[in-house]
């Protein structure tokens, strides 16, 4: 099987302190390590540096304009070839930012790891805060998610990111489709830790702005025909068989009973009633939006850490934000 987590001398580069993640791998700690110390048993204690880029043009090494390789300084591993503009924010620099971040704000480590061979480096905190609905049944953690990609193209980013208990689904980083729950910075300028604090102090008040949301998609109910076109538009079926092309026509197809659905919605559809927690606010936007949150964090890429990948930075990423932002736009017209 493949991984997206990174693999040296035969052992994955990632620390996680209490229950065993994904397919085993990783080194277990204690749960009392600060972020420098999960970053070293990670093995991610290691540099990057910039190198000129030559290319061979008539029998001469010509140095290539505006442009050179990022290298680690552990093994002169190739990363990626960036601008000479493009400022490294070291792993060592990051980790101390979150290091004083998580102790101010009474964080415990969680993971940290090496994604895509190096070129995404994270660590994961949980917040020493919570919120819960249905009578504190459905119980949904925070966690501080740091990114310190060594690739061209990506920024440095930290975030809140709230994670429901029950499944284990990684739910939207952000608000309403909005409203940020953290920050990214370029690598055009120099690292800002006072930027970055200042942006976080927001992004945690806004944490209750959530809440509120995600009690308003638990009062509020789908019917066949809203929970269908829901599934539709988060997972759309451009055409079919029939000749379908726009929705209006998927839909006019549906009421006649038609099968109309792609395979993703129809899963979503089968998922609602069945998922973990799906006894917590049965018939809810707040079921319906985490039917498409279990698919992405469970169901959908060829293994558990491609997943996270992709909710974390990817496709599914922007799926659980798009999510969201519908479900509301349902449970208001509903």
């Amino acid at each position: 099987m493949s991984h997206e987590i990174e693999f040296v001398n035969g052992k994955a580069q990632m620390a996680y302190a209490g229950e065993l993640p994904w397919h085993g791998l990783g080194t277990q700690v204690g749960d009392n390590l600060t972020p420098r110390e999960i970053m070293v048993e990670a093995g991610l204690d290691w540099s990057v540096e910039k190198e000129d880029v030559f290319y061979a043009r008539n029998g001469e090494m010509v140095r290539a304009p505006k442009r050179q390789a990022l290298i680690r300084s552990s093994d002169n591993k190739y990363l990626d070839i960036v601008s000479d503009n493009w400022i490294p924010v070291q792993n060592e620099k990051a980790f101390e930012f979150f290091d004083e971040y998580v102790k101010a704000g009474g964080m415990s480590m969680h993971t940290a790891g090496s994604l895509k061979d190096g070129q995404i480096i994270w660590a994961l905190a949980k917040v020493n805060e919570s919120f819960s609905l249905f009578g504190g049944k459905d119980e949904v953690d925070s966690y501080l998610l740091l990114s310190n990609p060594h690739n061209y193209g990506r920024g440095v980013d930290v975030r809140f990111t709230p994670i429901r208990v029950v499944c284990n689904n990684t739910l939207s980083m952000s608000l309403n489709g909005k409203a940020s729950l953290g920050i990214s910075l370029n690598h055009r300028s120099e690292f800002n830790a006072d930027k970055v604090k200042l942006a976080l102090d927001e992004a945690s008040q806004k944490m209750d702005s959530y809440r509120e949301m995600a009690q308003f998609l638990t009062e509020k109910r789908f019917t066949q025909d809203t929970l269908f076109e829901y599934f539709n538009r988060v997972f759309p079926k451009t055409t079919n068989r029939k000749g379908a092309t726009s929705f209006d026509e998927l839909m006019k197809q549906f009421k006649r009973g038609e099968k109309v659905v792609s395979r993703n919605a129809q899963r979503a559809l089968e998922v609602v009633d069945t998922q973990p927690g799906a006894e917590f606010g049965a018939g809810s936007w707040w079921s319906a939006y985490n039917a498409v949150t279990f698919m992405t964090n469970h169901e959908m890429g060829h293994n558990p850490d491609t997943r996270l990948q992709s909710v974390w930075y990817g496709t599914n990423k922007d799926r659980n934000i798009d999510a969201l932002g519908l479900a509301v736009e349902y449970a208001e017209a509903a």
